[in-house]
């Protein structure tokens, strides 16, 4: 891959300008290309299923580990399983996401297991960022697919994002909660020409305090579509939100599909959805600052996806 090439991608998924300090595991066009293992963050190749294990001791603190995932070639068809092993009382950030180059005729495909196991009274922020070019015909695909289970008293933050370039992407990601644990979603998404995004959320709170909070914001344009599924299933005392907010364009089809079980009394769930156009006063607002019309737009497409 032409030095480029992987430098901007690696900037838009996961902002590295350089090699990054602390842990982390650069793949690229289907092998591991750079690694590096600290004190207390291992990372092992898996022996039977293609990716790996990424060990956290306990007691970790204001440290990091990057794995993102570079794509450059035409053709390749991949899938990875990476699983994280969270020790107790840490508090880390994980950085993910992959990014696809095809000039190409033939698709590139990038499909994901991402499963993490957290530990109790631990703090885990994680960030996963799509992203794709290229001026070819072959299609630039994802599909990323994330399982947590979360242990007392622990909460993850994850962030979800999805702007440019991606043709095809299905997410699925699935939760389970102990007692006292917080789970919170930030989702970012954007799709156009025909591009289709599907996510599909399913939230388990187990245990009493457990909570869970899940909200998409969303942008279809051109001829795109986009389908945003999210479960709450509350089976103790615990407090459950998801929300989908998505702005509609030219031809675009969204569909929201919220969903809440409700297996105790003690349990207090809500969601919201709600879709429309661009406001015409704000578009009006905007261009009597004197922006066009496009521009306008794209000023409250930025501010909405921020």
């Amino acid at each position: 891959m032409a030095d480029k090439t992987r430098e901007r991608l690696l900037s838009e998924v996961a902002d590295l300008h350089a090699v990054p300090t602390g842990a982390f595991n650069i793949r690229e066009n289907g092998e591991t290309a750079m690694r590096n293992t600290t004190a207390n963050i291992d990372i092992v190749t898996k022996k039977e299923q293609n990716g790996i294990d990424i060990h956290i001791k306990s007691g970790t603190k204001n440290e990091s580990v990057h794995i993102p995932v570079v794509i450059s070639k035409s053709g390749i068809d991949e899938t990875v399983y990476n699983d994280f092993y969270i020790g107790d009382d840490c508090d880390v950030v994980i950085v993910a996401g992959c990014g696809i180059h095809n000039s190409g005729e033939y698709d590139s495909k990038h499909n994901g297991l991402h499963r993490f196991y957290v530990g109790k009274n631990s703090k885990v922020k994680y960030v996963e960022k799509h992203y794709g070019e290229g001026d070819g015909n072959g299609k630039r695909i994802m599909n990323p697919g994330t399982e947590v289970y979360i242990d007392e008293n622990s909460s993850v933050e994850m962030e979800m994002v999805q702007i440019k370039g991606v043709d095809s992407t299905e997410r699925k990601t699935t939760a389970k909660l102990k007692a006292g644990a917080k789970l919170i979603v930030r989702e970012r998404l954007m799709t156009h020409g025909s591009q289709v995004a599907i996510s599909d959320y399913v939230s388990e709170l187990d245990g009493d305090g457990s909570a869970v909070d899940i909200v998409s914001r969303s942008v279809a344009k051109d001829n795109s579509y986009q389908k945003f599924d999210s479960k709450i299933i509350g089976n103790c005392a615990c407090n459950g939100h998801t929300e989908c907010d998505a702005i509609i364009m030219d031809n675009a089809r969204v569909v929201a599909v919220p969903a809440l079980e409700a297996n105790s009394i003690d349990a207090m769930l809500v969601h919201e959805a709600a879709i429309g156009k661009i406001a015409g006063e704000q578009l009006t607002k905007l261009m009597s600052l004197g922006l066009t019309e496009s521009e306008a737009e794209e000023q409250i497409i930025g501010g909405f996806l921020k």
